[in-house]
């Protein structure tokens, strides 16, 4: 089984990132080291991830999307391309990630 491999380069998703207070930013940092040391697999299993996909929305290219908790304060939205999760968002605000 293959690595989550993660793409955090995405300029909106940065965005949030660097906004983040110094306390969320490490937790943020805690979540996505967890997340580099999982299968895909085992990243659609954990509960504490709740990884879903969001119905009503799509990529640009017409892929799916999805979202996961980063913590309990943020979620993200990202694609799997492969091996690799692209994060695209991350959002304080979890009803936000669905819209």
């Amino acid at each position: 089984m293959n690595k989550v491999l993660l793409d955090l380069n995405n300029t909106i998703f940065q965005k949030h990132l660097f906004n983040l207070s110094k306390s969320d930013l490490i937790a943020v940092f805690k979540t996505l080291k967890k997340i580099s040391n999982l299968t895909w697999e085992q990243l659609y299993q954990d509960q504490g991830l709740k990884w879903e996909m969001i119905k009503n929305k799509q990529g640009k290219k017409g892929e799916k999307l999805y979202t996961l908790r980063i913590t309990q304060k943020c979620r993200s939205i990202g694609v799997r391309e492969g091996d690799y999760l692209r994060l695209l968002s991350l959002h304080t605000d979890h009803d936000s990630a669905y819209k």
